[in-house]
């Protein structure tokens, strides 16, 4: 409910993830505002707001705040004057059209990030989400035994900048609102998965890797200049489809997370030492 006592216009995307949210007063929230499009996000995962029009930087940064301290990102280009408000410039090499969950190389990643287009290509430069919860749910039930006791090493290492981050993380997460659990690996970030040898790990992960970013677990987002989205980076993967010429300029504010959490490791850390390894899986 808003606090006219209206509801909000929700229209789902797709049958995974994903809805429309029209109605919303971003630049002026109320708590009942806030707490109606927290409940939608956690069931959508990822909220769109195609009537956004426009919102001005400190309206923007405002609407990040509702869900937790912003971001300073260590070195993503900013809008001058607004510290948290992250450029993403297509002309300056921000497509991300890797399928990742963000910044999962922190200790603490992002618990959601906001992200305004401004400036959009006149044909594609759409973004993909995907459902992590699916993504668990479709493993089988001896293969989720297993993956509840593992966890992963997330690693970036920036390519000309003395910026390195490495976080391990379970492999499956709880998520601390719903109490749902999702896969917790991406392509993008994860190097491989601590407990087991490394070819074992290079071969769950490929089968995760397809499984998290399977077309049924899906929606897909056509833009226009001025709408908004917002996504639970705890329970989703997204992808930038650098399909486009021309520019694509989004702004992006990130709300900081917590430590992620699942269950404690059943195994300990591989090693080469460790008996019983085939050849194989020493190379």
């Amino acid at each position: 409910m808003t606090n006219d006592g209206t509801r909000f216009e929700v229209r789902p995307m797709s049958g995974a993830l994903g809805a429309e949210v029209r109605g919303v007063p971003l630049d002026r929230m109320t708590e009942a505002d806030f707490e109606a499009v927290r409940d939608l996000l956690l069931e959508h995962l990822v909220l769109f707001f195609p009537d956004a029009a426009g919102l001005a930087p400190e309206a923007h940064k405002e609407f990040g705040r509702w869900f937790g301290e912003l971001e300073v990102h260590p070195f993503l280009p900013k809008l001058p004057g607004h510290e948290e408000l992250v450029v993403l410039d297509s002309e300056q090499g921000a497509k991300a059209d890797v399928w990742h969950t963000d910044v999962t190389f922190s200790p603490s990643p992002p618990l959601a990030s906001v992200l305004q287009l401004v400036e959009s290509p006149p044909a594609g430069g759409d973004t993909m989400w995907s459902n992590q919860y699916l993504a668990y749910e479709a493993v089988s039930a001896p293969l989720r035994e297993m993956l509840d006791g593992l966890t992963a090493v997330h690693v970036f290492e920036h390519p000309s900048m003395p910026f390195r981050g490495e976080a391990e993380h379970p492999v499956v997460r709880t998520h601390p609102e719903t109490g749902r659990r999702s896969l917790y690996v991406n392509r993008l970030f994860t190097r491989r998965i601590a407990q087991l040898a490394p070819g074992e790990s290079d071969a769950l992960l490929r089968y995760l890797f397809e499984l998290s970013e399977s077309p049924q677990r899906v929606c897909r987002y056509h833009w226009r200049p001025g709408a908004l989205a917002m996504w639970d980076n705890r329970a989703t993967q997204h992808y930038a489809v650098n399909d486009y010429t021309g520019r694509r300029v989004g702004w992006r504010v990130t709300v900081l997370g917590d430590k992620p959490e699942g269950e404690e490791p059943r195994w300990p850390h591989w090693s080469s030492g460790t008996e019983g390894d085939s050849a194989e899986s020493t190379r």
